[in-house]
């Protein structure tokens, strides 16, 4: 799975049974090596400074204060090795922890909480995650973004309106959504505040939790809305947030481009490269696929070890798919180029890409369990992408037969002989171009695209 590298870990959490049960999790994974622990923050930064681990696995609260000691010092060991990964592990879901967490980013970052450690595998999982600068959050967090006020003591239709108004709706979106006059939409929102000021003065848990976190949601929804963003592909949290797609594993059939790239090589660039530094690499190599694949309207998926996966043309819909997904393989060969050049002036091996483009219909889901959702694509779409991805050389993008033919402008490419792939019983016709439209492929002779 880490291509024979293992991952160093520093534990921290100042209860001694929970840190050696973790441990000892964490030890049955032949890719995982807990290198050292720490009982309190300023053990946990010296141990970092000493051992400069892959992966910081720590508790919000440790001495000397028992208040955010584990975030703090998480952030701090970032600042300073910015190649370590961060798995916070916590027994409280208040979604403010993961929203201080995530502050400057997701990336590398992890926050679980202890009473789902022990299910299946998931720690071992989120470990892998941000050692390669994924990031990996506990559903119960996601839920509690999305829907961050409830108080049970409400009726089904008052807590709808709860709901409405910690999401920011204005009054006259709530009447045309309750079918009812703005007015006595008014008087609703006004009677429940009563309600629950009510049970606030009276000194009930639930009412003053309730307003508590109300005012958070208020007051911290944009910032709030940012971090569950930046957490799922681009468009979807909006789409979870307006209802339109499904958590209970429902598909949905959408015509897309699929891209995946991998780097060339790595698996030898991994043997003779310290963890820590290959770590730092594969985070500054898929911000820069991250920012190509947005800045071209696609969603990524996921990051797996070395590969990067988007698509275009889903959650949201885009009939220029084909062609957006093209301006992103050429954006990330130029984007790699760039960065390839920083790291060859520091002496760090560069990383060559090769990209493969498969246009058609999938099936689109937020499929897992309760330990772990993922938006995710299925079909023969999305494997062909996988497949036209491995006859690409560094620099070089593959496009299945359907993704030229959609293209209205296409660029000088190859036209490769058709050929069998792998788990396919029909062959296939594919067309490879170099880093920009026009440009001269190394390896191949390029013949104009027809129009």
């Amino acid at each position: 799975m880490n291509d024979g590298v293992v991952i160093t870990v520093l534990l921290a959490d100042d209860n001694l049974i929970v840190r050696e049960g973790v441990r000892a999790l964490l030890s049955r994974e032949p890719d995982i090596e807990v290198i050292a622990v720490a009982a309190d923050r300023d053990e946990l930064l010296a141990e970092a400074e000493r051992t400069t681990p892959q992966v910081v696995v720590t508790d919000i609260r440790m001495p000397p204060d028992f208040r955010r000691e584990g975030i703090d010092a998480a952030q701090t060991v970032r600042k300073r090795q910015p190649g370590t990964g961060v798995v916070i592990l916590s027994q409280y879901d208040d979604p403010e922890y993961a929203v201080s967490l995530l502050a400057e980013g997701s990336a590398g970052y992890g926050y679980l909480l202890k009473q789902h450690v022990a299910d299946g595998d998931q720690l071992a999982e989120a470990v892998r995650t941000v050692a390669t600068g994924g990031t990996s959050l506990d559903p119960v967090i996601v839920d509690a973004l999305l829907k961050p006020v409830q108080d049970d003591s409400l009726s089904d239709a008052d807590q709808e309106l709860l709901a409405m108004v910690a999401s920011g709706m204005p009054i006259k979106a709530i009447a045309v959504t309750r079918k009812v006059p703005a007015e006595a939409a008014a008087s609703d929102v006004e009677r429940l505040f009563q309600i629950l000021a009510t049970d606030a003065a009276a000194g009930k848990a639930q009412g003053l939790q309730c307003l508590r976190m109300l005012h958070r949601a208020i007051v911290d929804r944009e910032e709030q809305g940012e971090t569950l963003s930046r957490m799922l592909p681009s468009g979807l949290a909006d789409k979870l947030r307006s209802g339109g797609m499904s958590t209970s594993g429902e598909s949905e059939l959408v015509d897309v481009t699929v891209l995946m790239s991998d780097i060339r090589g790595y698996t030898t660039i991994a043997e003779s490269t310290p963890p820590s530094e290959l770590a730092r690499q594969l985070n500054e190599h898929r911000a820069a696929m991250s920012t190509a694949i947005l800045t071209a309207g696609g969603t990524v998926m996921q990051f797996v070890g070395d590969a990067v996966m988007a698509v275009f043309g889903a959650p949201l819909p885009q009939p220029d798919h084909p062609v957006r997904a093209l301006t992103a393989a050429f954006a990330m060969h130029a984007a790699q180029d760039s960065v390839n050049g920083v790291w060859r002036d520091v002496g760090s091996p560069e990383f060559p890409i090769g990209i493969g483009l498969s246009t058609g219909q999938a099936a689109a889901a937020l499929l897992g369990s309760r330990e772990h959702l993922e938006y995710t694509l299925v079909g023969d779409t999305v494997n062909l992408a996988q497949r036209l991805q491995q006859w690409s050389e560094g620099g070089q993008t593959t496009l299945s037969e359907p993704t030229w033919q959609a293209l209205d402008d296409k660029p000088a490419a190859e036209e490769l002989p058709v050929a069998e792939v792998k788990g396919r019983a029909t062959p296939v016709r594919a067309w490879r171009v170099g880093r920009a439209a026009g440009s001269a492929d190394e390896t191949g002779t390029m013949v104009e695209g027809a129009r």
